[in-house]
């Protein structure tokens, strides 16, 4: 399809590297809101427009799931500094179920985005390029900037153009950024939208393993597990009725093969953010009690927690301690969920610890979710 990428295939190293992202209704109110967050008084980016629906007859042989984003290093203990951060918008072609295609806009070419990872203090040169194959403008709003519009009214970018901001991280904690260009919902609903980590002096308490997860709600054109090729839809977005919620992108983006991975006596930490225009999230893995949660990911940590919950446009850390193998699913407690994807899993090996769990007379065994 004209202007679109297919994901069809593994990356090169080269498009591997980039995707890392680090190089060394209401009008008046509604026009207040999309002045603060797009509006740009030179070179105005032309407008947005919901594209014509994909058919649902065309294959989608070949497509594959977008790939996941790497976990960005801690940044330790280090002074303040430069880091320069560039993000490159790409409008691709992917799977968000078996058999079901989905026009995804994306910064470098994940969903979500790649982890910005910098220290408190530190001064953010952050470069975003419009691809010239795309065919709609976009910008990016960052939750951890304070500025106009989260940065987000100089960002806004044609395809083939680029725009370079400079800000202070003045705050510690986990912020989500997205795009921001009107229609805002069917932006970020595409895809648009990402985690920047902000450390504090001397950085996060170590762990042995981090991982990076969001939540997403995506609207479609079709139906539900129809075959076929799909667009966005204003309508059901509007009406808050997701086709699909899922954690990185695709039902099953964290199972199977691309499950996460750890070990037996590691504490693991996970960011986690919402990146969904609707829903709020009540996070929860199966099986395991939160020994730590930072507060919609600020300076608060509470103990010893179920489920957290993460509004639209927020985040969250959990770290706990890992006991005993097995599975452990991750989900979004608001279960009917479950049934639009949302689910990832955990997969833990190491020795069994009958003083922590053990099967004394096993029952029947089920195939279905929690």
């Amino acid at each position: 399809m004209a202007g679109l990428r297919e994901v069809n295939g593994p990356l090169t190293r080269r498009q591997a590297l980039q995707r890392l992202g680090l190089a060394g209704a209401a009008v008046p109110l509604v026009a207040s809101i999309l002045a603060a967050c797009g509006e740009q008084e030179t070179a105005p980016a032309s407008a947005a427009s919901t594209p014509a629906a994909p058919s649902t007859s065309e294959s989608v042989e070949g497509l594959n799931r977008l790939p996941l984003p790497a976990v960005a290093p801690p940044v330790g203990g280090r002074d303040p500094q430069l880091v320069k951060v560039e993000l490159e918008t790409l409008e691709v072609e992917a799977l968000i179920d078996d058999g079901v295609a989905y026009t995804f806009w994306t910064f470098n070419g994940t969903v979500p985005g790649p982890m910005i990872r910098v220290r408190q203090g530190d001064t953010v040169e952050l470069t975003l390029k419009n691809n010239p194959n795309n065919k709609t403008p976009h910008n990016i709003d960052l939750h951890a900037v304070t500025g106009p519009g989260g940065g987000a009214k100089y960002t806004v970018v044609n395809p083939g153009g680029s725009a370079t901001i400079r800000f202070k991280a003045l705050n510690p904690g986990v912020y989500v950024y997205h795009c921001a260009v009107p229609p805002i919902p069917m932006h970020i609903s595409s895809g648009m939208y990402g985690l920047i980590v902000v450390e504090p002096p001397g950085g996060l308490p170590p762990v042995d393993r981090e991982f990076y997860v969001m939540q997403g709600d995506f609207y479609l054109s079709g139906q539900r597990g129809q075959p076929g090729r799909h667009g966005f839809s204003l309508e059901k977005c509007l009406a808050e009725q997701p086709d699909y919620v899922v954690f990185n992108g695709s039902v099953g983006a964290l199972a199977g093969e691309r499950a996460l991975q750890a070990k037996v006596g590691e504490r693991v930490r996970i960011f986690f953010g919402n990146g969904g225009v609707n829903l709020t999230s009540s996070f929860h893995v199966i099986g395991e009690i939160f020994d730590r949660v930072a507060l919609e990911a600020g300076s608060v940590w509470a103990e010893n927690v179920q489920t957290t919950s993460v509004p639209p446009g927020g985040a969250t850390i959990v770290e706990f301690t890992l006991e005993v193998p097995g599975d452990y699913v991750m989900v979004d407690h608001a279960l009917g969920r479950l049934m639009k994807g949302a689910s990832g899993v955990i997969h833990v090996e190491g020795p069994e610890n009958p003083e922590v769990f053990e099967v004394v007379v096993p029952g029947v065994e089920l195939h279905t979710g929690h």
